[in-house]
């Protein structure tokens, strides 16, 4: 479909792209011949993307039981020129990213959290082991210690993600939720003084699960999501393909929907590996 101006516009940008183009290669030419720069941080480099998203479906299982999006076709190809869906959709449901406000007062909406938060050193702790033995299992102060017993010190301003093998299991949601004939849900979670340590002793920005929940599954009272939230950081839920993560040295990108005043959003998670 095009608008008036669309013609100009495609022109105008046809043009443009020539002239990045010519302005790029110069560009790398010069950067080629500069000199390095004694103490500058050497480019990070990585061989492969890895997407650490679910697809997003009205099938996905939720922490409601109910869909977490519903979509409608408001305008078709054949009949209106152009396809069109519109959206009703759970902010917490999928691979999201929960904000600080969602279990605080005054905690940063959505649209607040910093650009810079949102790429981050991805530190991956592994406990499927255990818990294929017990599916309350909580990520603990020891899991880290082992961690950086391998690997050194978690770096700086790096997001913390618990894999504990669940992602297998998003197909079956009986088996993901683990919801008992007493409507308690179990899954493994984030141990409330791993995370109490991880905010006294570590800079770590953000916390990711790849369960429905920060906190595991038979919690009530929330621990985790209500004094990581409002301590300024964020967390992500729903994380897939963290067993294809290298356990030190990869990226994390969040590309989060910038909407004003939610308390959380889908992401689409990228590691740079």
């Amino acid at each position: 479909m095009c608008v008036a101006g669309c013609q100009e516009a495609v022109w105008d940008a046809v043009s443009r792209r020539r002239f990045f183009k010519g302005a790029i290669a110069a560009s790398v030419a010069v950067t080629a011949a500069a000199p390095q720069i004694a103490g500058a941080a050497p480019a990070r480099s990585f061989t492969s993307p890895i997407d650490l998203t679910h697809t997003m479906s009205a099938e996905f299982p939720t922490f409601f039981g109910v869909p977490g999006i519903e979509m409608e076709k408001k305008f078709d190809l054949k009949k209106d020129g152009f396809n069109l869906y519109w959206w009703r959709l759970i902010e917490h449901a999928g691979t999201h990213l929960d904000a600080p406000i969602h279990f605080s007062e005054s905690g940063a909406t959505v649209e607040k959290i910093a650009a810079d938060t949102l790429v981050a050193p991805l530190a991956v702790i592994d406990v499927a082991a255990k818990a294929a033995q017990n599916p309350d299992y909580l990520l603990s102060r020891e899991d880290l210690a082992n961690w950086e017993r391998k690997y050194r010190r978690l770096p700086d301003n790096c997001c913390v993600a618990m894999q504990s093998g669940w992602a297998q299991h998003v197909g079956d949601a009986a088996k993901f939720t683990g919801k008992d004939s007493s409507g308690v849900f179990h899954f493994p979670g984030v141990g409330p003084e791993a995370a109490e340590w991880l905010m006294k002793e570590r800079k770590v920005v953000g916390l990711a699960v790849d369960t429905l929940s920060l906190d595991h599954g038979p919690s009530k009272d929330f621990k985790v999501h209500r004094a990581w939230l409002p301590s300024g950081r964020w967390g992500l839920e729903n994380v897939a393909n963290l067993d294809k993560v290298p356990a030190a040295g990869a990226t994390l990108v969040v590309g989060l929907a910038k909407v004003k005043d939610a308390t959380g959003a889908p992401a689409r998670l990228i590691a740079l590996a």
